[in-house]
């Protein structure tokens, strides 16, 4: 699984970040968590496709998070896209897309499948993972959403399904499935008798714009990878809250408290022209964390374990380079 940050500032875009936007890329499938104006050009820069995107989710209807939707669309329309595209999001996305395309006058080619979200709920299922919604503290009715997938069937032991003599072929499968089988002898042969335990599927949640709140914890809860908006550096909470965001300091202890793997920090405020105060302040607090840069990709393997940070502008981790976003603790 890849985690693509396409933009990472937060309300305005700067020459080195754009407005809000989170590809998660997985078995060849895009998800998109939020669509700021700049998101299709952060797309067409990046390693993945625009064609494999089978979700948006929108947290919020502020236009540093939305503003890109249209344009993305009318592209995938000029791309010939013939697959439908779910929309999933707070109440109005739908008013707010058919609007815009009706008065620019475009007539997609391909179905909107929408979904107006008003509770804690799942949104979308696929058959190996789902994408689960809870409620933020923002200024206007705001999302969190969390990928989690389904446990994975465990290890298959060839060497003891030789032991038992079990052929090679079907029954291999049958068994890796959870099925029980029977040999030509006439043995039944159960499931655990080859195969491991289930292996836990993956998580990784995005909480957008929020105060500190249950619902950030909720999605933050044995996350692989927890992607926390990081407006301002620690000491400003006063600030922050009052304008419904979150520190690095409020971020840091979600993350904590939600018993979170790994962080990386977005939604950065643009008074920071060096992200220096922010990576000393997770660096001492949490590891392993990243201050997101656009264009960074984070990989996880089939475990969870952050296998790659490539991208952005690193140029290694030296403090006081905007680029430097990996920390690693102390």
């Amino acid at each position: 699984m890849k985690v693509h940050f396409f933009g990472t500032s937060a309300a305005v875009p700067t020459l080195r970040r754009g407005l809000p936007a989170v590809g998660f890329e997985r078995e060849g499938e895009l998800l998109l968590f939020d669509c700021g104006e700049g998101t299709q050009m952060a797309l067409q820069r990046s390693p993945t496709k625009a064609s494999r995107l089978a979700g948006v989710f929108i947290s919020h209807m502020h236009g540093d998070h939305v503003m890109g939707l249209p344009g993305l669309l009318m592209s995938l329309q000029m791309a010939s896209r013939t697959e439908p595209l779910v929309l999933a999001g707070t109440p109005g996305l739908q008013e707010f897309v058919t609007t815009n395309l009706r008065l620019v006058h475009v007539r997609l080619g391909y179905d909107l499948e929408f979904i107006e979200i008003r509770e804690p709920s799942v949104v979308y299922r696929s058959e190996e993972y789902e994408v689960v919604a809870d409620r933020l503290d923002h200024r206007v009715i705001a999302l969190g959403f969390a990928l989690s997938e389904y446990d994975r069937p465990g290890r298959f032991d060839l060497e003891a399904a030789e032991a038992l003599g079990i052929p090679k072929g079907p029954l291999y499968g049958k068994l890796q499935r959870g099925e029980a089988v029977s040999l030509p002898d006439g043995r039944g042969i159960e499931p655990g008798q080859v195969v491991g335990e289930p292996r836990k599927g993956r998580k990784v949640a995005y909480v957008a714009d929020t105060r500190p709140c249950e619902g950030s914890v909720r999605l933050a809860e044995n996350a692989d990878l927890l992607i926390h908006e990081s407006t301002f550096e620690a000491g400003r909470e006063e600030e922050a809250h009052a304008k419904g965001h979150s520190t690095v300091g409020d971020a840091v202890e979600i993350a904590k408290r939600g018993a979170a793997r790994a962080l990386a920090l977005t939604h950065i405020s643009s008074r920071y022209e060096s992200v220096e105060p922010l990576v000393r302040q997770v660096k001492r607090q949490f590891s392993p964390s990243w201050i997101a840069e656009d264009g960074m990709v984070i990989e996880l393997d089939r475990e969870g374990d952050v296998l790659s940070v490539t991208g952005g502008r690193r140029r290694g981790a030296r403090a006081g380079d905007p680029a430097s976003a990996v920390v690693t603790g102390e």
